[in-house]
């Protein structure tokens, strides 16, 4: 299954670049919005584009320049890797301009796809930017109002430099995060950090998935891989057919996940 690429032009003039994943299906079932992790892009987090379009949507893997492969290399120059990612990721300019790219995407897309079900995807950086989209409180006060049916956070962060403690009580709408036992934070925390989000969101349609031995590279597609992208795939579609019939009880059944809803 191949993709289009597009440029669009954001708000203020600059270029987005995107990979579009057009639906299998000749009715288009809704659009998926996929942000990628500090460092990413367009070309990335195929899997998951190559799914959603088997899955009926429009999938449209945004390319954000602010915060991108360049932008991580600037950050990097007289500090350690890790300092520069940390930097990068608490960017308040570089969440400005992640939501000017999914706004152009989002907007693109709708022109492309008549069904108004869309759903935001991130991974790492992009989580973040999903949770901040889903309605919770940070630190950077970057304000995002909810406009999707529904939220995927891959390798979401705790509380911490993004977030402060108890920034995820308000959320309302359905939330699916997924980590892995091997899903360290950048700063040495365990992946157990990353369910802080779910303890503290109320309940209706949030779901925790925690996949044995999946590590933070394997959700964006790199490294030995393949079983977490078919789990962290079946779990998605198991959660959007859910919020499409609301109905958030799970029907899947994985070995080596441990999935929490509430």
């Amino acid at each position: 299954m191949g993709s289009d690429f597009i440029t669009l032009r954001r708000q203020d003039s600059k270029q987005v670049p995107m990979r579009a994943y057009k639906p299998v299906q000749s009715e288009c079932k809704g659009i998926a919005i996929i942000s990628h992790g500090a460092g990413g892009s367009e070309s990335g987090y195929r899997y998951l584009g190559q799914a959603m379009s088997h899955f009926g949507y429009l999938a449209v893997v945004v390319g954000h320049q602010e915060s991108g492969l360049q932008s991580v290399q600037e950050m990097v120059r007289g500090k350690t890797i890790a300092q520069g990612l940390a930097k990068l990721i608490t960017d308040t300019k570089a969440y400005q301009a992640r939501f000017m790219d999914i706004r152009a995407a989002k907007d693109w897309a709708q022109t492309q796809c008549l069904a108004k079900e869309a759903v935001l995807i991130g991974h790492s950086m992009g989580a973040a930017t999903v949770m901040m989209a889903a309605g919770a409180q940070n630190q950077l006060t970057v304000p995002e109002l909810p406009e999707y049916a529904a939220y995927i956070a891959l390798s979401p962060q705790g509380s911490g430099a993004i977030f402060p403690e108890n920034a995820w009580h308000a959320i309302q709408h359905p939330v699916l995060m997924l980590t892995g036992t091997q899903d360290l934070e950048l700063g040495g925390l365990s992946w157990e950090s990353r369910t802080e989000a779910f303890k503290n969101m109320k309940a209706g349609c949030k779901w925790l998935g925690v996949i044995k031995g999946a590590t933070h590279m394997n959700f964006a597609g790199l490294g030995a891989s393949q079983k977490t992208e078919t789990i962290t795939v079946q779990v998605i579609q198991d959660f959007l057919k859910g919020v499409q019939a609301n109905d958030c009880k799970p029907t899947i059944q994985a070995t080596d996940l441990n999935l929490s809803v509430k």
